[in-house]
């Protein structure tokens, strides 16, 4: 009787054994080059800088997501609401930028960017211009 509980129980890890190889050897999704995609997402950028430079608050509502947040560098995390909240105050402004080479890949329905950007800004009364790099997801 033990002899064949071991059979089932080796049967078994060998079988979840092959079934995890074939799936983790699957081949990974190759980024998309189609060029309206990685348009379309550079776009996204832009117009979030212009709508920034311009106060447009409602812009702005409509390009971040719900549940978007960020970490500053003095680690200090900012949802949605807050930088909203920041833009329509007054109390952060952005008066010009320059966006750097952006760099996009596409997976699916997934797009992961980054670059660079040169800011003059202010944050509550404070200079806190300079260039930047960041990654969106």
């Amino acid at each position: 009787m033990k002899k064949l509980q071991m059979k089932k129980l080796v049967g078994t890890v060998l079988f979840t054994s092959l079934c995890a190889g074939l799936v983790l050897a699957q081949p990974l999704e190759a980024p998309s080059n189609d060029p309206a995609a990685v348009d379309a997402v550079k776009q996204v950028g832009q117009d979030m800088g212009d709508a920034m430079v311009a106060g447009d608050i409602d812009k702005l509502n409509q390009i971040y997501a719900d549940d978007w947040a960020t970490v500053d560098s003095s680690g200090k995390i900012f949802t949605k609401e807050s930088l909203l909240s920041d833009f329509k105050s007054g109390k952060h402004k952005l008066e010009w930028f320059e966006n750097g080479p952006v760099d996009v890949q596409v997976f699916g329905d997934v797009a992961v960017a980054q670059g660079s950007v040169k800011e003059k800004r202010t944050d509550r009364g404070q200079d806190t211009s300079g260039q930047f790099l960041w990654m969106d997801l």
